[in-house]
């Protein structure tokens, strides 16, 4: 993929990640655990100036990642890194949204200060995570690209880096789960859950947008089938996505599920998958849906998006043999088995 990154890491106990963020920003996300993450700013490349970046702007050394795929690594100090005694969140914690405000990250979406952190020591970012996917929004970690980072677990877990290739260096931040705003989409058996952690209008990045959806059994999401391959200002914007799943089992039967990507006028994409937990359908171009949980399994999905559009914008077209069943939704009831994680759910 020209845009989009992913890797999803499984931590034993103790054991620690590191990697480059070269030419990428990333999210660190927790699936399954908690986790520490430490970030580290690379000084710019004094071998030439950078090139401008897409704003106009002097920008900031735009060097490729060295080490795209680099063996797991110590802390400096030889431990695990857990336990430190550095601020985890050496800023206030943002308030949670909606409450009627523009959100803890309105001056970033508005175009505040986005030029970058200055070097110094890491920034250390205890990420709380949660227990599975299918139990509510997790915080999590933003990564500016040109850095150096490390995650690791005392306990283990599964966390995915969710990544765009970029050109402006913004700050090293957290993420709050309180503060991840939670929609319920479509209605009857076309009804899913959104966690908007970073979708355009939420959580400023340079790039990168990641959502992610769960789906009751038997229902079908990313649904009627969409596409957002061409530029078509206010319409349509230009973005790659990358679909990474998760299938919850039932009385111990693991669980499955189907992708559907069919070719549009500007790409070829041709796929008919089934998915299990771990599998990834990339889509660089095409109509994508349904995504269909099988009865009994619930669906979760981690969409990565990003493209070369000047605006940081998720705008869709429908396929215009199917787009008709959204106007059946306002007549219809969303499925009750949403929200996750449900009342009667144990804490």
């Amino acid at each position: 993929m020209e845009f989009t990154r992913l890797r999803v890491l499984e931590l034993a106990p103790g054991e620690t990640y590191g990697f480059a963020c070269g030419d990428a920003e990333w999210i660190v996300l927790p699936l399954t655990g908690s986790c520490e993450v430490r970030y580290t700013d690379t000084p710019p490349s004094p071998s030439g100036p950078p090139d401008p970046a897409r704003d106009g702007s002097p920008g900031l050394d735009p060097r490729v990642d060295p080490d795209p795929e680099p063996d797991a690594e110590p802390f400096p100090d030889g431990g695990s890194g857990l336990g430190s005694g550095v601020d985890p969140d050496p800023e206030p914690d943002p308030e949670p949204f909606p409450d009627g405000s523009a959100g803890p990250f309105a001056d970033l979406l508005a175009g505040g200060a986005v030029r970058g952190a200055v070097d110094g020591p890491p920034q250390v970012f205890r990420l709380e995570g949660r227990g599975g996917v299918f139990d509510g929004p997790s915080d999590f970690a933003y990564l500016p690209r040109d850095g150096r980072a490390e995650v690791g677990s005392a306990r283990g877990g599964r966390f995915a880096l969710a990544g765009a290739r970029c050109e402006r260096r913004l700050p090293a931040r957290y993420g709050p789960a309180g503060a991840v705003p939670v929609e319920l989409r479509g209605a009857g058996t076309c009804s899913r859950q959104i966690h908007n952690f970073a979708a355009a209008d939420v959580f400023p990045c340079d790039r990168l947008i990641a959502v992610e959806v769960l789906t009751p059994g038997g229902n079908w999401s990313s649904y009627p089938p969409h596409k957002h391959d061409e530029h078509h200002p206010g319409e349509e914007s230009r973005l790659e996505e990358i679909y990474f799943f998760e299938i919850a089992p039932h009385d111990g039967v693991p669980g499955l599920g189907y992708q559907r990507v069919s070719p549009s006028p500007a790409g070829k994409t041709d796929v008919l998958a089934e998915v299990r937990t771990g599998d990834t359908v990339l889509i660089p171009d095409g109509w994508h849906g349904p995504s269909i949980a099988a009865p009994g399994h619930d669906m979760y999905y981690l969409n990565v998006m990003a493209g070369p559009d000047a605006t940081r914008e998720w705008l869709i077209r429908d396929h215009p043999d199917h787009g008709w069943i959204r106007g059946t939704w306002p007549g219809l009831a969303v499925d009750p088995r949403l929200p996750f994680p449900r009342a009667e759910d144990p804490a």
